[in-house]
């Protein structure tokens, strides 16, 4: 299995990432490849001397998550690939039964671990979604916030894979293709869990393994960054796999309803940069669709 993660300008996280793969991840060998995504201080030299068995690999360019993703891909020779965001972290094992969950199904291209919240009182941040509306692009995510109490632990299909922790037979991402760099940035795990279903595979969550994400450590929460990309990207996401009258119907609605609501309120708590990365990402979705 090869783990590859992204580093940017996450020292810290990425370490506790590696530190807690060595020690808890003993019933399936891996490598760890991190690509360090040009990254303001050269961190790639840091984890190498610091870890000499990862495999580290420097980009002088940031590439996003697709395109830091796909350069790990390019590198990894396990015949599983699992994708983690830096700033997860696991504190158990579980991953062999996620391997051997996915060997007895050849139908499965991925599938995502139980996801929760760190700190004290276990509480979920991902059991499964549910499928994307056709017009508004909403979906909700399984089990949030209430308390992994055994309730979450059956596996299921799933719609669309987590983007900080997702499991991949190498072999469905060939045949797949690698994932779209068009995004750059949010988004990019739903369009190519769109293309792997298209294909005829299935997705699901199996939750015999657990990772901890601590959430929007690179852009910050409700930043301008984030908001430039998912408006953008979620019209991106549309154009590129809804169809028909469904693909124009939602396009209008995410630039007259959805967008315009997030700029009014964006102003009225005085947040500029945020109504202005709004209106610039709906601006260069017509650029580059």
């Amino acid at each position: 299995m090869s783990i590859i993660t992204i580093n940017f300008n996450g020292l810290q996280d990425t370490c506790e990432l590696i530190d807690s793969l060595y020690s808890y991840i003993k019933s399936v060998s891996f490598e760890i490849i991190v690509v360090d995504n040009a990254s303001n201080v050269n961190e790639a030299d840091i984890i190498q001397k610091r870890y000499t068995d990862v495999v580290v690999i420097r980009s002088e360019k940031n590439l996003g998550f697709s395109g830091g993703n796909n350069l790990g891909i390019l590198k990894a020779k396990g015949s599983y690939l699992f994708l983690m965001n830096n700033d997860t972290f696991v504190l158990s094992d579980g991953f062999s039964a996620l391997i051997d969950e996915m060997q007895k199904n050849q139908s499965i291209a991925a599938a995502s671990p139980k996801i929760l919240f760190p700190g004290e009182g276990k509480k979920i941040q991902f059991a499964g979604y549910t499928p994307l509306t056709k017009v508004t692009l909403r979906n909700n995510i399984i089990g949030i916030g209430l308390e992994d109490d055994g309730r979450w632990d059956t596996p299921s299909q799933t719609p669309i894979v987590h983007g900080s922790a997702m499991l991949f037979k190498k072999s469905a991402v060939e045949k797949v293709g690698l994932m779209p760099e068009v995004y750059f940035l949010y988004y990019e795990e739903l369009d190519w869990s769109a293309s792997f279903i298209r294909a005829g595979y299935e997705l699901w969550y199996l939750p015999y393994a657990v990772v901890y994400h601590k959430g929007s450590q690179s852009t910050g929460v409700q930043s301008p960054l984030q908001a430039y990309y998912m408006t953008r990207n979620r019209l991106l996401y549309a154009y590129r796999n809804l169809t028909g009258f469904e693909k124009w119907l939602s396009i209008i609605y995410q630039l007259t309803i959805a967008n315009a609501k997030a700029i009014l309120l964006f102003l009225l708590r005085g947040e500029m940069a945020q109504s202005k990365a709004c209106m610039k990402g709906a601006y260069d979705y017509f650029k580059i669709k």
